[in-house]
């Protein structure tokens, strides 16, 4: 038995939602052939009972003792067969509904890894986390359904050959029944696909509103907005029940649909039986039979057409995982080139210069070019940077991650010990993490957890405060031990007493590394040994915090600005 999930899922034709089902079932093609053909199996066993069945009573009315064990032993055979090719089938269901499922969440989440930086910015996490909730179900229902549908169109084929040859107007009935049955259904199909498709978009709203809800409560609480995002949830949320009432609608009228359309069947071939053995047309073994067979047809004609319900919400859900997988990086990994090592690292479009062994503050007029030019010196967004000379668009991406380090306040804390989400790489002595601790001043934060740096962290370290969390990252940061380490707004969130602390002690922890401190604090500004200011995305001065403030008033507006937010 293969285990799951595989170590490779491969490269996903992700051209469109039909190509994809179509490469997810080639994963799995060995698997699904043999459910395949139990299924077939399977459904002929059933299929072939009735005609045993009426074999066995037409020996009993001629008092054919021998015929009758004969016919009896071949109904007991097709059962043993039933039972073991069901069995067997459903393992093999099970298996490829699993290996679906799992090649789904490898490839969205290798691409997730993939596109990096670039995935917030195109879709929203209520879409992302929806591929997880929902669309690999309905993936793995696809590929389930395609080995009963199969076995089932098998059955209903062998089933109108058996009355074909029994009776011609009986198989005829039933030939052209099947047919009227399906292009009954098909009009349902193209409404359920489109208010699906409208349902699913308002799920992957809906889960993003939650997930900001819970990101944000602690503010929310603190400026009294929990009631007006929690009407807005409410009203939300009412859309998504609409949506999934309009989808319950049309799937009732397809339930309906396979209750009533097999029903009128089985009452047409009942009906022409029960005149045909009055007529003696056909004997009463027949008539029995013929009976089985419509009361059989009901279930492969409903598997028929729950097949086209969930190859419909497959085909939804692959169109949304295509859409994921289509999507391009800002960033492409570089021809390769070696790393230069040491060197300066400088955006030429700001003019903004990172130095080895030098501690540099970025003070920016508006917080977002500080963000912009962060971006770009960490390769999270093309631009004109270079690293030594060298382009950093051309050097190979996993070396750029690995010599350059962006740390910002969107980075979260992730569940597990403490020790190993500090020490992400797992290289850091005791002595590292107790100064890169010393140098965040969060130490207190690991005295105060009864298990130390063992203690186990919740959901983004929801149990630590801003400050705290703050804090962690830091160290987190600092244990990288990256060649260049861009903070953005490290001590944003922490009180002056303890950011003065930081500032005077961040230097020393990166003395020799080349570090760039997006901030307009004055305390970490006093403590850099460059400060550049930029203003409409442009270095405009640059020299030392205590002079900058004397020779450029912009300058000192700026920083005199976040001293007074930071007094009130």
């Amino acid at each position: 038995m293969r285990s799951l999930p595989v170590a490779d899922p491969g490269t996903p034709d992700a051209r469109g939602p039909l190509r994809y089902l179509w490469w997810v079932a080639r994963g799995h093609a060995a698997p699904m052939l043999a459910g395949a053909g139990l299924a077939v199996l399977w459904w002929l066993g059933q299929a072939l009972v009735p005609a045993a069945l009426g074999k066995a009573i037409d020996a009993m009315a001629a008092r054919d003792a021998g015929t009758l064990l004969r016919w009896s032993a071949v109904v007991l055979g097709l059962g043993v067969v039933q039972a073991v090719a069901g069995v067997t089938r459903h393992r093999f269901a099970v298996f490829t509904w699993l290996g679906a499922a799992y090649r789904t969440v490898q490839v969205t989440v290798r691409q997730a890894a993939r596109l990096g930086a670039t995935l917030p910015k195109r879709l929203s996490t209520g879409e992302v986390v929806s591929v997880g909730n929902s669309d690999i179900a309905h993936i793995g229902n696809a590929m389930d359904i395609l080995l009963r549908g199969t076995g089932a169109a098998v059955a209903v084929v062998a089933v109108t050959v058996i009355l074909l040859a029994t009776s011609v107007p009986l198989g005829l009935v039933v030939l052209v029944g099947v047919p009227l049955m399906a292009a009954a259904v098909g009009p349902l199909l193209k409404p359920l696909h489109r208010r699906q498709h409208e349902q699913r978009d308002l799920q992957g709203d809906l889960a993003t509103r939650a997930a900001d809800i819970v990101a944000g409560l602690r503010v929310l609480r603190g400026v009294g907005g929990e009631q007006v995002f929690a009407a807005r949830y409410r009203e939300e949320s009412q859309r998504v029940r609409q949506a999934g009432v309009r989808v319950a609608s049309v799937e009732s009228l397809l339930e309906g649909a396979q209750i009533l359309l097999p029903g009128v069947l089985i009452a047409c071939v009942t009906w022409l039986g029960a005149h045909f053995a009055l007529d003696g047309r056909i004997t009463p073994g027949q008539l029995v039979a013929f009976y089985g067979y419509a009361v059989f047809l009901i279930a492969p004609l409903r598997t028929l057409t729950e097949a086209a319900d969930k190859l419909t919400k497959g085909h939804v859900a692959a169109r949304r995982v295509c859409r994921i997988l289509s999507l391009e990086p800002e960033i492409t990994g570089g021809d390769g080139r070696l790393f230069p090592g040491a060197g300066i690292l400088r955006d030429g479009e700001s003019g903004v210069e990172v130095r080895p062994g030098r501690l540099t503050a970025l003070a920016a007029a508006a917080p977002e070019d500080a963000i912009a030019i962060a971006d770009r010196l960490g390769r999270f967004a093309p631009g004109d940077v270079t690293l030594g000379g060298a382009p950093l668009a051309k050097l190979p991406l996993t070396e750029v991650r690995r010599h350059i380090l962006v740390a910002d306040n969107g980075a979260r804390l992730f569940t597990g010990r403490l020790r190993d989400e500090l020490d992400v790489r797992g290289t850091a002595s005791d002595e590292d993490v107790r100064q890169a601790l010393y140098a965040a001043c969060a130490e207190d934060i690991v005295a105060a957890l009864p298990e130390g740096l063992d203690a186990h962290v919740a959901e983004s370290g929801r149990e630590f405060s801003g400050g705290q969390q703050q804090r962690l990252r830091l160290a987190r940061a600092l244990l990288g031990d990256a060649e260049i380490l861009i903070l953005a707004e490290p001590t944003s969130a922490v009180d002056a007493h303890t950011e003065a602390r930081v500032a005077e002690r961040l230097g020393k922890a990166r003395s020799g590394r080349a570090t760039l401190v997006c901030t307009t604090s004055p305390l970490v500004l006093d403590r850099a040994d460059h400060v550049l200011y930029v203003e409409g995305g442009v270095v405009r001065a640059e020299g030392s915090h205590r002079v900058l403030l004397e020779t450029e008033p912009a300058y000192r507006a700026t920083v005199t600005r976040e001293l007074t937010r930071g007094e009130d």
